[in-house]
């Protein structure tokens, strides 16, 4: 529970409604600030404006999962005004206050340096990641058959990285009945891809396996699907970048050849915001609780 603690929320999307729920069942006085356009409304939770002098009282404070840009701006699909984060803001939160993100970009991370504030990137654990490669790869899905006249099964897909979202991926897709490459950097990655029954190849040599692939899948957050690749490429081919922005694909290329190139980062808040954010809920409350039981102790 969350008894007699101060949570604030700072922006975001609709994977912020579920945490919000879950803070208000653990009984945590609630604050929300850039939520003013809310169609319904939370009881237990109150509208607030940014200010100092509120955040003096905050023990935890939730940004959005891309928390701020690199001039503190905080984006909010809840609200028309502009949201800055600045370092009057932070200055003002105690030093056992703790603040919540998705990824922090220089901006956020020199801010909570500066001032000694404890920083959570919650896409930076593994438990949350895996969590969010289901909707990812869900989503990937969606678009890989809105975008293309051919089945999955059967198709030739190429899979770039084997991380948390491309492990879950390569493994879907092989489950479909997809005949996966998969584009691995070390010699384990290849020994799990072949594990996994999918058919690895050194991401140096992506070139050289591109000529037959029917849908391609970047997961690697680096210009990879560079022109020589595309150059490679069948014009019906289509890509699906889930990296983070700008991706890792040469997308000016990609159009210049004909070819399919879409950037999906965020597909989580996109096409399951409530699973997305019971993940964030539950993993947020999680640390919560246990930041409270190591103060009782």
């Amino acid at each position: 529970m969350l008894t007699g603690k101060h949570v604030a929320f700072i922006g975001g999307d609709a994977r912020q409604l579920e945490v919000i729920k879950s803070c208000i069942e653990q009984n945590a006085k609630v604050s929300l600030i850039g939520f003013d356009n809310l169609q319904s409304p939370f009881s237990g939770a109150s509208n607030r404006e940014l200010t100092p002098s509120l955040l003096k009282t905050v023990d935890m404070l939730i940004l959005p999962i891309l928390g701020t840009d690199e001039e503190g701006y905080v984006s909010s699909i809840f609200t028309t005004k502009k949201l800055a984060l600045s370092e009057e803001h932070i200055a003002s939160l105690t030093s056992r206050a703790m603040v919540y993100t998705g990824i922090a970009k220089s901006y956020l991370k020199n801010l909570c340096d500066q001032h000694s504030i404890r920083l959570v990137e919650l896409l930076k654990r593994d438990d949350v990641a895996i969590y969010n490669s289901i909707p990812t790869v869900e989503g990937a899905l969606m678009m890989a058959i809105q975008h293309t006249n051919i089945t999955i099964h059967g198709s030739v897909c190429a899979v770039l990285g084997l991380g948390r979202v491309g492990m879950t991926l390569g493994r879907t897709l092989a489950a479909l009945g997809a005949r996966v490459k998969m584009g691995v950097r070390r010699t384990d990655q290849a020994a799990r891809s072949e594990e996994m029954g999918l058919s690895p190849f050194f991401m140096k040599d992506l070139h050289r396996h591109a000529g037959d692939v029917d849908l391609l899948f970047n997961t690697v957050p680096a210009l990879v699907v560079t022109a020589k690749v595309l150059n490679r490429m069948p014009y019906s081919a289509v890509i699906i970048d889930l990296a983070s922005k700008p991706g890792g694909v040469d997308f000016t290329y990609a159009e210049k050849r004909g070819i399919k190139a879409l950037l999906a980062p965020s597909l989580p808040g996109i096409v399951a915001s409530k699973t997305a954010g019971r993940i964030l809920a539950q993993t947020m409350t999680r640390l919560m609780s246990e930041e409270l039981e190591e103060e009782g102790s």
